[in-house]
C-alpha cells in the first residue's frame, strides 16, 4: 500500500475507498497485506485525470469499466474513452467563459445584495429554484463532495 500510495500521489485512504468503490483492485498477501498489479497505478493516474474533468465516482466507474480488464490499455482504448471527456470539456469551458464575463457584476448568487440582482433574479424568483448560486452554470454546479466516514 505504501509504494502505490508513493508511487500514485494518492494517500492510503484514498486507495482503499477507489477499491472499497470496485474502481482498482488488489490481492491479499499470506499475511494479510495488500498488494497490487502494476496496472493499478495506471488505473489511479485515470482515475485523477478523470477527477479534474469534474466526472463523479459513478462516472469514472462507467468509464473504467470501457477499459479491456485483461490487457493493458492501448492508444486505441484511450482515444475512445477521452472522446466522451472532449464534450464535457469543451461544456466546462463555455460555462467558465460566461462565468468569467459575469464576474464583476455577478456570480449568480441570487443575494440580491447587487444593483444587478434587480435584474438577473427579481423578487429574488432563483429561490424558488433551490439553493445556491442558481445562475451558475449547471456544468459548474456539481454537487459538493461529501466525506466518507468509518462507522
Amino acid at each position: 500500500m505504501g509504494e502505490v500510495s508513493r508511487r500514485s500521489g494518492f494517500a492510503a485512504s484514498a486507495i482503499r475507498y477507489y477499491e472499497a468503490e470496485g474502481l482498482v483492485e488488489a490481492h491479499r498477501s499470506a499475511g494479510g497485506q495488500r498488494q497490487f498489479e502494476r496496472s493499478v497505478l495506471r488505473r489511479l493516474a485515470f482515475i485523477r485525470a478523470a477527477s479534474n474533468v469534474g466526472l463523479s465516482i459513478d462516472e469514472i466507474r462507467g468509464e473504467l469499466a470501457r477499459l479491456p480488464g485483461n490487457r493493458t490499455p492501448t492508444k486505441a482504448d484511450w482515444q475512445r474513452i477521452s472522446r466522451h471527456w472532449r464534450r464535457r470539456l469543451d461544456e466546462q469551458i463555455a460555462a467558465l467563459e460566461r462565468l468569467k464575463g459575469g464576474l464583476d457584476g455577478c456570480i449568480g448568487c441570487g443575494c440580491l445584495s447587487l444593483r444587478s440582482c434587480a435584474f438577473s433574479n427579481p423578487d429574488d424568483v432563483q429561490a424558488e429554484r433551490g439553493t445556491g448560486a442558481r445562475l451558475l452554470p449547471d456544468t459548474l454546479r456539481r454537487p459538493h463532495p461529501t466525506r466518507r466516514t468509518s462507522g
